[in-house]
Formats: structure tokens, C-alpha cells, sequence
């Protein structure tokens, strides 16, 4: 049993996985002031929800792009589990040449996101994220991470609409059954709605353009949802992505150090 868990600057998400089945995903808002024993209560609740037993789970492997969190966290997993996790970053085989100014400030759940739909769906393939900022992440068919956008995310955009004028209300992000909107809740959905997924398919065709050949897009995130089948853009959403990904580089990982066990033992028989 390996527990994927990718901590957001929202959320916080847990996800069991039972061999190539993902048999439970949790979700609890992100806190840089919760303790690691919280952090402990939590996740046991979880795992009982999904009727996994401690002695069940083999290894954790950890996403974040919250820093602040990681301690506590990361100290809940040695109380609970006694188990080192082991966090995606720098040094990390996860079969994703990152090839950009800095790797290392690319978030580590862009790669996993990367590693999860050029692994899953094939090369190349842009993958769209739909989270607290909407990133589009291009991934050639080699494997090699050759670019990124990072934009404000569609909730974090509708939060600065109605904080910023005193008469707009906060409303729903849904699709509006209509752009001709008679009222100020069904105008602002249809604005919201309408401006980001033309956003959206822009970004789309601009990747296009500038790399010069077709590539397959693979879209995840909460907000994903609200979107797909509603665009000729989109080819692929997948909601689990995110522990996919985690998932396959845990194999890696797992794979490499077999692979250097073997070595090893080759040396000493010799």
C-alpha cells in the first residue's frame, strides 16, 4: 500500500493506492498552524475510512508546494507510520527531464502531473492543471519538461471580482445555461465562465502555433470538470492525475534502487 499525498496552496490531498487501484482520496484544507499530531488524527481517520490498516501501508511519497507545512507533516508520518516519506524535488528520478531556466522552481506537483500524463497518455502532451493558479505544463516526446504557464486560477480570479466591488455578489462558478444573461448572479457566471475557458483555448492554440506540430492535451484539477466537454480543446481529464503521477515515480524510485542493489551485489559476488 503506498499513500500519495500532495499538498497544495488550498489543499491538501490524500490518496490510498492499492497496487494499480486508487482506493481512497481525501481532501482537508491546507494550514501552516496544524500539529503534527493533528496531522496524525487526520490521516488515521482516513485510513480507517478506506478500511487500510497501518501494518498495510508500505511507503509515502509527498508532493508540496507549501514549505511551511512539511514538518509538522512530514513529523506525523514518522509518529504515525514510522516511515520516512519520500518528498518529489531536486535529485528525484522521476522520468521527466526538466529542462527549463531553474528546475528547481518548478512545483512538485507539476511534475508529478507531467510524469503521470506523458507515462499514462503518451508524448508529447500538454497537461493543464486547474487548481489555485492554472498552469499548462508542455511535456515533448522525449519525456523533457520544455516549458510552462503559470495564470491566476478561475476561483482565485472570481474571489478578486466580488472582493473588489462593493455591489457584485459571490456566486457559483457553474456554466451558465446561456451568455445572455437578464441578472447580475447569471452575468458575472457567464463572464467568468465564457472569459477563462476562451483563456483557456487560447493558451491552447498559442502552444500550438509556437511549437509548430499537434500534441495531445491531458487536463486535471478540481475546476477541470467545469470545463471539459465543453471544449474540442481538451482530449483528456483525469482527476487523479495527481496520485497517478505520485505513483509512478515511487515505481521509479523503487525500480532504481533495486536496480542499484543488484549492482551491488554483482560487485561483492565477484
Amino acid at each position: 500500500m503506498l499513500i500519495a499525498v500532495d499538498i497544495g496552496n488550498t489543499n491538501i490531498v490524500i490518496g490510498f493506492i492499492d497496487g494499480d487501484d486508487i482506493i481512497g482520496t481525501y481532501r482537508l484544507t491546507t494550514s501552516t498552524r496544524r500539529t503534527s499530531d493533528e496531522y496524525a488524527m487526520m490521516l488515521s481517520t482516513f485510513m480507517g475510512m478506506s478500511h487500510v490498516d497501518p501494518d498495510d501501508v508500505d511507503d509515502v511519497i509527498i508532493s508540496s508546494v507549501v514549505p511551511k507545512v512539511m514538518y509538522a507533516f512530514r513529523s506525523s508520518i514518522k509518529k504515525f507510520l514510522d516511515l520516512e516519506p519520500i518528498i518529489v524535488g531536486p535529485g528525484v528520478k522521476c522520468g521527466i527531464n526538466v529542462r527549463v531556466d531553474d528546475p528547481k522552481t518548478v512545483g512538485a506537483d507539476r511534475i508529478a502531473d507531467c510524469a503521470g500524463a506523458y507515462f499514462l497518455y503518451g508524448g508529447p502532451v500538454l497537461v493543464i492543471d486547474f487548481g489555485t493558479a492554472t498552469t499548462y505544463d508542455y511535456v515533448d516526446e522525449t519525456g523533457t519538461f520544455c516549458a510552462g504557464v503559470i495564470s491566476t486560477g478561475l476561483e482565485s480570479g472570481a474571489s478578486s471580482l466580488w472582493s473588489h466591488t462593493a455591489q457584485l455578489p459571490e456566486v457559483e462558478i457553474t456554466k451558465p445555461d446561456t451568455i445572455l444573461a437578464t441578472g447580475t448572479k447569471t452575468a458575472m457566471q457567464a463572464g467568468l465562465y465564457y472569459q477563462y475557458l476562451g483563456g483557456v483555448e487560447y493558451t491552447i492554440n498559442r502552444f500550438r502555433r509556437e511549437i509548430g506540430h499537434d500534441f495531445k492535451v491531458v487536463a486535471t484539477g478540481g475546476l477541470g470538470n467545469v470545463f471539459y466537454g465543453d471544449t474540442d480543446s481538451i482530449d483528456v481529464y483525469d482527476r487523479q492525475l495527481i496520485f497517478k503521477g505520485l505513483a509512478i515515480i515511487y515505481a521509479k524510485i523503487q525500480a532504481q534502487k533495486n536496480a542499484q542493489r543488484n549492482a551491488r551485489g554483482r560487485g561483492r559476488r565477484r
